[in-house]
């Protein structure tokens, strides 16, 4: 799958997000969880990517079915640049 430089750049945002699951990122880019770590690696400085992963590992909210039932939406109202 070829992705835009736009959708490149917009599924690494998703992906830093906390509360975007992985499953959005799946059903709007079309992207597995595995995929979406090789593109990470990929696109990725080495010690960027290892953050990351390190981040996403400890996360609860990053899967849908883990969630607590208070996290109800995917990103924070203050999180987004204004465009």
């Amino acid at each position: 799958m070829q992705l835009s430089s736009h959708d490149l750049s917009r599924v690494i945002e998703m992906a830093w997000e906390d509360r975007t699951p992985f499953e959005a990122i799946e059903h709007q880019f079309g992207l597995s969880e595995s995929a979406l770590i090789r593109l990470m690696r990929h696109n990725l400085k080495p010690a960027s990517f290892r953050l990351w992963r390190q981040r996403v590992s400890a996360r609860v909210t990053k899967h849908s079915k883990l969630r607590p039932a208070s996290v109800s939406r995917g990103y924070c109202p203050t999180q987004y640049k204004h465009r």
